[in-house]
């Protein structure tokens, strides 16, 4: 996936998986992923999809910044 944020380019192709949580078993309609990406200068985002009636139903590239990475992958 693809998106720009305020002048910056998150591209999943493109950056690197830093960390990834799966809820659910495949095809679980509330089932869900949050996978922890790191740009090639050094940003993070969170990328997050999931089944039709998860939390994610819609892909979406939400960034986070380096000091928050910590507790995000605490809260799981």
């Amino acid at each position: 996936m693809y998106k720009e944020i305020d002048g910056v380019v998150y591209d999943t192709l493109s950056s690197t998986i830093d960390k990834k949580f799966t809820y659910g078993a495949p095809g679980d309609p509330c089932g869900y992923e949050e996978t922890l990406y790191i740009t090639n200068d050094g940003r993070y985002f969170v990328y997050t999809y999931g089944g039709i009636n998860s939390k994610y139903p819609v892909e979406n590239i939400i960034p986070i910044e380096r000091e928050d990475v910590k507790s995000w992958m605490l809260s799981h």
